[in-house]
């Protein structure tokens, strides 16, 4: 069965650097060394799994510092390696105003990328926030989706404050907020959203331009709910996400597979969904 893995990380150098004092963090929540790997390494672990994955991008620095890990270096990997990444999400830093507009512009135009990823807690920013729309209006108008995060994190966790991250900017409604204001955009939900599971539910279900991927989870952790509406009525709406390097995809695939999901639901989720919303 084909496997489209919607937000993969380059797990890279560049893209370790792009997180700045969050590594620390990032290595404490998932008890392991939070430390790069060489691209070639990456992408044979991709070759293992037997996955086509959508490369993100990283840019939060105008709250921490941290060089982006750019546009130009993911979409350079989706050429150097087009059988394991087939595409690629940008990123722009909301706060960067115009020049974040005018890289948004050329990352569709010259650079070819599927759309732009936001993680709003990192970011320091809801992406309701109206301050933010011209850029929203500008990736309406290019035509192509966003990814958006969604409920807590593991950037900032159990550090003094969060680093000073908010995951209340991360809230399901600024989704939904987002989505009623810009009809035109396909808007995908990223991760299962806890502790709002069922608000995001609800904003899957009422908005059609919103889909969601549970990517960053074990799926045996994910909620009775959310396991039933994945076959029932959310089963157009769901795609697979790994979060690479979060979690190992034998583990990943594996308890997938222990759900116990009929072929044919495990179908939309893996590959039919991305296909029909995102042209994949």
């Amino acid at each position: 069965m084909r496997r489209i893995d919607l937000h993969a990380y380059p797990g890279t150098q560049p893209w370790i650097d792009s997180q700045g004092v969050f590594v620390e963090a990032l290595g404490k929540y998932w008890g392991r060394a939070w430390t790069a790997e060489p691209e070639e390494k990456v992408i044979d672990k991709f070759t293992e799994a037997g996955v086509e994955v959508v490369l993100v991008a990283f840019d939060i620095e105008s709250v921490i510092g941290a060089p982006p890990c750019t546009n130009d270096y993911v979409t350079e990997l989706r050429a150097k390696y087009p059988e394991r990444i087939i595409h690629a999400w940008g990123a722009v830093d909301p706060f960067k105003g115009d020049a974040a507009i005018a890289e948004a512009k050329r990352a569709v135009n010259e650079l070819g990328v599927l759309g732009f990823h936001f993680h709003p807690i990192m970011g320091r920013y809801r992406v309701d926030d109206r301050a933010l729309y011209p850029l929203f209006e500008t990736i309406s108008g290019l035509g192509v989706p966003v990814m958006i995060d969604v409920g807590t994190t593991g950037m900032g966790a159990g550090m003094p404050g969060g680093l000073g991250s908010r995951i209340e900017h991360a809230h399901p409604l600024a989704v939904d907020h987002l989505a009623a204001d810009f009809p035109d955009l396909t808007i995908i939900a990223s991760h299962p959203g806890w502790p709002w599971v069922d608000e995001m539910t609800a904003v899957a279900l009422h908005k059609g331009n919103v889909f969601w991927e549970l990517s960053g989870w074990a799926p045996k952790y994910f909620p009775d709910q959310l396991k039933k509406d994945v076959r029932g009525r959310l089963r157009n709406k769901i795609m697979f996400g790994s979060d690479h390097p979060s979690l190992p995809y034998e583990r990943i695939f594996r308890e997938w597979d222990e759900l116990g999901y009929a072929d044919d639901v495990l179908a939309d989720v893996f590959h039919r969904n991305a296909e029909r919303v995102l042209g994949l």
